[in-house]
């Protein structure tokens, strides 16, 4: 349901302590072996060979890029992730950490002569320092129960950090204390579960300590110990959502210090600055004076959707921002604000532009670098601070998902449908790119890839709809393929060119399918109007969208009609079923990944309520609710009498955002009616499939499914 930014599986911890032998290290292979070479074709077992960066970071004087690599083990069914550093100058590329422990999100000090990073080596996460050549490893940091983030004050001399405590009683064992075995939950309103766990009075607050020669003092909790409510955000606890000033100073941060139902309908979260000196907070998006504390002429109200993401400008007289005005909607415009520190006045630097902002950077104290998703594609993008007209710098077809700059350089981090992430260099005067790291080229040499095709599809209401469609390796028009139609999750999220290890068209291209990928109404990078069309018309126009592009390819001589199958997750999923009771024979087999079957249960087990009342406009027991009762009348299981096709159901025992009562709902639905199907049931994933083993099993009974029904189709 979410758009997620990819999340990297690591490997476990628990490594032993200091004073204990260091483990033995997860043995990597990488190498193809001689028969995968000799078939260049592209399977999950070479998918997970593949090493994943990330967390890219210039140095100062923009000289070295400093970045986290993940490689796997499917053996050891866990990975291990690593810190590298290429020097810019000579293309040399060094590993700083081994593989005997866990070393992640890793910066560099002020002056570039230290790397501070995450590392489980002693047994818990903990912050930990190095040169920048690898040498004088030391640790900073020895919280109990360990650190889940922090951030090095520019001065040097305090940090922040995130860590777990405990806020409330939910545990009957804490409440009922002579009844210390019981294993009862106890709840008195909503959230009482989150994304893929039970809400036990634990959160994730964010701390201020000292920080010097000693390393990591225990430090100040500036939520408040008895706060039930995170920060960063849950479930996503993205450490980019907390920044330091350039003075060091202050402290920005995004909280949502609501609880109970207030936060299941909510969007609201707002921007905290906390003054270190005086131990002060203030919330940026209340109608205050940031220095006399005064009101002024403005509203709370303004804001109350996500404000997240503070960063300072480099005099610190403002902090950039992204704000979603409307309320409940977590796919509104993700606009670019300024807030000026010394008048409290806010702009909105993206009014006049169509796209959401992310990933946002200062050119000094009078420009604004950030990413904006455009047409499938997601770019990079600058605008003054002053008159807020926008200019995108790059293009192409491709992902540019992060980006980092130091001494007048810039390095984003570059992904395509048939390449992942490598790191580029962009010329900031003309947007060009140069390419600069390697890492999976022994991949790309010896695998195949297919083509990918930029189609632009007429709709049924007239408009242009950009569909990429990716064809088999080695393809011959002059054969017949059988064809897929991928429906995208989110839903409101971009079917981008870019690279995903959870579905990826390549992998599915390379097993002899042709891959048909709408951006159908409702995904971003098209504009406002195109997305908030979904909200409120699941089983409409987007629906449509689907069966037009499909329609489109499949009058093409190379794509087999009498071979056609459907596909898809969580929104993707709630799209199989849908169109399951809708498709008039044109699929010969559908797949369905934790996807949304009922959707009056649905309301009753999904736990953040503001995605429902949203997109389906409101509760089912509203009856004067036009807009909700279309929404309920056209639940997919209201249409289950019109099935007649064989479908694979994935679901995960931990996903509580679309729980997996509504994939045994639809598996059952299925089976009693006598239409064959499967339950793929992973005890230990959510709502996505992370695990190394787990997701070999996925892609096999993926492929088995198609394969039996789809391309060997009768």
């Amino acid at each position: 349901m979410k758009k997620i930014i990819l999340m990297m599986a690591l490997a476990a911890v628990g490594l032993g302590a200091c004073d204990r032998q260091r483990p033995e290290a997860l043995k990597i292979d990488n190498a193809l072996t001689a028969e995968e070479i000799a078939a260049g074709r592209f399977t999950p077992e070479v998918m997970w060979k593949m090493s994943r960066a990330a967390a890219s970071s210039l140095s100062p004087d923009g000289h070295t890029l400093l970045y986290q690599q993940t490689d796997y083990n499917v053996a050891e069914n866990r990975g291990v992730t690593t810190l590298w550093v290429e020097d810019l100058a000579s293309k040399a590329v060094t590993r700083l950490t081994d593989f005997t422990s866990n070393s992640l999100a890793p910066r560099w000090s002020a002056d570039g002569g230290k790397i501070y990073f995450l590392s489980d080596r002693s047994g818990s996460m903990q912050v930990w320092e190095m040169s920048p050549t690898g040498g004088n490893v030391r640790q900073l940091s020895d919280l109990k129960g360990g650190i889940e983030g922090f951030g090095i004050s520019p001065r040097g001399n305090k940090a922040w950090y995130v860590q777990r405590v405990q806020a409330a009683d939910r545990r009957s064992a804490d409440i009922h204390k002579d009844m210390d075995k019981s294993q009862a939950r106890i709840y008195d309103d909503l959230m009482a579960r989150h994304w893929d766990y039970w809400d036990e009075g634990e959160y994730l607050h964010l701390f201020v300590g000292d920080f010097g020669a000693e390393g990591l003092k225990p430090g100040t909790d500036i939520i408040g110990a008895e706060a039930a409510w995170d920060t960063p955000l849950a479930p996503y606890f993205d450490m980019a959502e907390i920044a330091w000033n350039n003075a060091g100073t202050m402290l920005a941060y995004t909280c949502k210090p609501l609880t109970g139902t207030a936060y299941a309908v909510s969007t609201d979260s707002d921007i905290f600055v906390y003054d270190v000196a005086s131990g002060q907070t203030q919330n940026i998006c209340k109608p205050t004076n940031f220095n006399t504390g005064e009101l002024i002429e403005s509203s709370r109200d303004n804001l109350p959707g996500y404000d997240k993401y503070p960063v300072w400008s480099p005099d610190d007289r403002m902090i950039a921002f992204l704000s979603q005005r409307r309320a409940g909607n977590e796919s509104d415009k993700s606009r670019l604000f300024l807030y000026d520190c010394s008048t409290a006045e806010m702009r909105d630097l993206t009014e006049a532009f169509d796209y959401n902002a992310q990933n946002v950077v200062w050119e000094g104290n009078d420009r604004v670098w950030f990413i904006a998703p455009i047409e499938g594609t997601y770019q990079i993008c600058r605008v003054a601070a002053t008159d807020g007209e926008v200019e995108v710098l790059t293009k192409g077809d491709h992902s540019l998902t992060a980006f980092t700059t130091g001494g007048g350089r810039m390095v984003a981090e570059r992904s395509t449908i048939s390449s992942a992430t490598e790191f580029f260099e962009v010329n900031t005067s003309d947007g060009s790119l140069t390419q600069i790291s390697a890492i999976n080229d022994a991949i790309y040499k010896n695998i195949r890839m297919g083509e990918v095709q930029k189609r632009w599809v007429r709709t049924t209401d007239g408009k242009q709809m950009l569909t990429w469609v990716i064809l088999p390796p080695d393809f011959d028009p002059a054969q017949k393929y059988p064809t897929l139609l991928y429906c995208e999750g989110g839903p409101q999220s971009v079917v981008a060119n870019g690279w995903s290890y959870r579905w990826n068209f390549q992998l599915m291209a390379a097993q002899g399918y042709v891959v048909v990928a709408p951006n159908r109404r409702g995904v971003p990078s098209f504009g406002q109007e195109w997305l908030d069309q979904i909200s409120g018309d699941y089983s409409g126009q987007n629906i449509r969208d689907y069966l037009s592009a499909i329609d489109d390819v499949a009058r093409e001589p190379w794509a087999d009609e009498e071979r056609m199958g459907c596909v898809g997750a969580s929104y993707g999923g709630y799209s199989v079923y849908f169109l399951a009771g809708c498709h008039k024979k044109r699929f010969k087999a559908f797949i369905a990944h934790c996807g949304i079957f009922d959707f009056d249960s649905m309301y009753g087990e999904t736990e953040e309520l503001w995605f429902v009342n949203n997109d389906y406009g409101g509760p089912y027991w509203d009856r004067d609710n036009a807009t909700a009762q279309r929404s309920y009348a056209n639940s997919p299981h209201k249409f289950v009498e019109k099935w007649d096709t064989p479908i694979l159901i994935f679901t995960g025992e931990k996903d509580f955002r679309i729980p997996y009562t509504q994939s045994l709902e639809a598996f059952t639905a299925a089976r009693v009616r006598g239409i064959p199907a499967r339950l793929v049931e992973f005890r230990d994933e959510a709502h996505q499939v992370f695990k190394p083993q787990n997701s070999m099993v996925w892609n096999r009974e993926f492929f088995g499914w198609l394969d039996r029904f789809v391309k060997k189709a009768e």
